[in-house]
């Protein structure tokens, strides 16, 4: 096991692509904390870690609040002493042309999709540099990389994510806290079915996504989590500042 005695944060944990981070980083020997504003679905992700032998803590938290952000974090330094991971996982969508879009629509992608990770970073900074080292993963998108239409806002939020990234990883290089950026593709979620219209119009989207894929087939939750398995462990020691795109070969930029 990679990361044991590690401890990490993850946002946005009760289901999907957040729940299979946490899986994946309590089976390589971290404990979790789960900031997720589902209570429910929160405390189902933190008891599959500990049915898995690793402590876990659910914090129902709206992470597009700072004052709750800066709460969540407190309580898991309270509990654990620390945080080593922080993967800023939570993102949300709602296709549209940008042309039939709202302020409103704008101002909660932008808070759920950008300003939640600005918050999380800020918390757990101090922590990480007063131990002076760290891994930060945000999850982002290859719509962030090359554009997609019907997500202009969502595209806008995940490409300044990146931007984000690299910047942090510059500045806190001297600190020994490596920042990196996972870019999932189109990847089988629940919110991948809300988004692309319902179940019957997601299976339409995904057989023509699958055409274009090189390697056949759309994202599993698990795949993102292995990319953001190897970022938060050791072997990631050296990369920091880098873009990975796990999208089966359907972006090679």
């Amino acid at each position: 096991m990679r990361m044991t005695e590690k401890v990490a944060v993850v946002t946005g944990g009760g289901g999907g692509i957040g729940r299979a981070v946490c899986l994946r980083l309590a089976e390589e020997g971290a404990d979790i904390a789960v900031l997720e504003i589902n209570s429910k679905n929160g405390q189902e992700t933190a008891q599959l870690v500990k049915d898995m032998g690793r402590e876990a803590l659910a914090l129902e938290t709206d992470v597009t609040s700072k004052a709750q952000v800066d709460d969540a974090v407190a309580q898991v330094f309270d509990r654990f002493g620390k945080i080593d991971v922080l993967v800023n996982n939570v993102g949300w969508d709602k296709q549209a042309l940008f042309i039939d879009t709202t302020e409103e629509l704008w101002e909660k992608l932008i808070a759920i999709n950008l300003m939640s990770a600005i918050y999380c970073t800020h918390a757990a900074l101090a922590g990480m540099i007063d131990q002076a080292e760290g891994k930060i993963i945000f999850i982002s998108s290859d719509a962030g990389r090359v554009g997609n239409s019907g997500e202009a806002i969502y595209a806008a939020c995940k490409g300044a994510i990146i931007s984000f990234a690299k910047t942090m990883a510059r500045e806190l290089a001297r600190h020994k806290i490596n920042v990196n950026v996972v870019c999932p593709g189109p990847t089988e979620t629940a919110l991948y079915y809300e988004t692309s219209g319902g179940t019957e119009r997601a299976k339409k989207v995904s057989e023509t996504l699958i055409r274009a894929t090189p390697l056949r087939r759309i994202g599993q939750p698990a795949d993102i989590a292995a990319a953001v398995s190897y970022l938060a462990s050791s072997d990631s020691d050296f990369v920091t500042g880098q873009t990975m795109s796990v999208s089966g070969g359907l972006t090679m930029i």
